[in-house]
């Protein structure tokens, strides 16, 4: 049976529920970003190797990508969901005892995999939970709780930060339980199968990838991940304490402000997304980061960097939902690799971008680290709006 026409009041239990696991994942998540970099650099290493920090987790879930679509078929997406949450759990306590650089490097990439097994299950619910009249909405719902926990977890991770620099790193695991719980207790118990679509067989990668929609959101998920685990995560924070001589904590109100334009805008996004249309939208929010990202090694105080980064929260907003709804056209909502392939697109992204930035960042004035990822994505946007142009001709 193929999946109802739903009305924007008709979104599914399973959408709302992992809503609410984003928004405790990304609670603990948010408190972690104004935090990790400085706590890596507390073992007295390189900015190259504050970078391999954020990169260990996305190398990890790279890693495991490709092995998540056939574990979702052998234990179902909501156990895969829940143990990978609790993975990523045990991992990060082990993180916030750490007493050396190397335990923080290995425990980050446990992590990792535990990240891979959430976010696959997550998605392949989520696409398969509603049809293409509501993906972009359903995107915007499902990103919305990481953007809500984002807001509220930077600002905490600063106050955190005062009391301890290991703080973070519990109360992150903290509410990594509570996800998990609710996602084991409150989501379908079911598989995402052919018998729950169409009785179709599950779309091959081979197939998916020869859509040009499908490429192009793996692009976009390639460029987001370097440009916001590169530049934004990876060198905002040692920007604002060390060359702004500013304390972490403002990091953290920082990244909350332009969280809450993200979010404000994160549902207009998603309605236009599934209105107006996928590509030309992705072409603005690609822009927009682009810009932005340019202008933020600039800052000479405090307001430009959070202007700055709100404009980059707003083109964040389309990046939460156009490439989603895109891959959810591509694969007629079947979820399996193709889902997989694309998260692991943002993984290779925040792989190389961290370690990237931070190498840049130790031989090259600010700007040029921040100028490789803002040059991607305005490259990017304009191949977006070129293949919309070529599709109307």
């Amino acid at each position: 049976m193929g999946v109802p026409h739903l009305s924007t009041d008709q979104m599914p239990r399973d959408v709302w529920v992992l809503s609410l696991v984003a928004l405790l994942v990304a609670i603990g998540f948010g408190v972690m970003v104004p935090v990790l970099p400085v706590f890596a650099r507390s073992f007295s290493v390189s900015q190259f190797q504050v970078g391999a920090v954020i990169s260990a987790f996305a190398l990890a879930r790279l890693a495991m990508g490709p092995f998540c679509g056939r574990l979702n078929r052998a234990i179902g997406e909501r156990v895969a969901l829940g143990s990978g949450i609790g993975i990523v759990a045990l991992s990060t306590v082990g993180a916030g005892l750490s007493q050396s650089y190397l335990q923080l490097l290995v425990l980050r990439g446990v992590g990792g995999i535990g990240s891979a097994m959430f976010s696959v299950a997550a998605m392949s619910l989520l696409l398969a939970s509603v049809g293409p009249q509501l993906r972009g909405r359903a995107s915007a719902l499902y990103s919305g709780g990481f953007l809500i926990g984002g807001m509220a977890g930077p600002a905490v991770g600063g106050l955190l930060a005062a009391i301890s620099i290991r703080a973070p790193f519990f109360f992150y695991a903290a509410t990594l339980v509570l996800a998990g719980g609710a996602g084991l207790a409150l989501l379908s118990r079911r598989t995402v199968t052919p018998a729950d679509k169409t009785g179709e067989a599950v779309l091959a990668l081979a197939d998916v990838w020869r859509r040009p929609g499908y490429r192009l959101a793996c692009a976009a998920n390639f460029t987001t991940g370097w440009q916001a685990q590169g530049a934004r995560s990876t060198l905002v924070p040692l920007l604002v304490v060390e060359v702004l001589d500013r304390p972490t904590s403002w990091t953290g109100l920082a990244f909350a402000v332009a969280a809450i334009v993200q979010a404000v805008l994160l549902q207009p996004a998603g309605r236009l997304v599934d209105t107006w249309g996928r590509r030309p939208m992705l072409a603005a929010g690609l822009v927009m980061c682009a810009a932005s990202s340019a202008l933020i090694p600039f800052a000479p105080n405090m307001a430009w960097l959070v202007v700055s980064l709100c404009v980059f929260g707003a083109g964040s907003a389309v990046m939460s939902t156009a490439p989603t709804a895109m891959v959810g056209d591509a694969t007629a909502g079947t979820g399996g690799t193709p889902v997989a392939v694309f998260q692991m697109a943002s993984d290779l992204g925040s792989i190389i971008g961290p370690l990237a930035v931070g190498a840049l960042a130790d031989h090259y004035p600010l700007p040029i680290a921040f100028g490789i990822g803002a040059a991607l994505m305005a490259v990017l946007g304009a191949w977006s709006a070129s293949s919309l142009r070529r599709a109307r001709a």
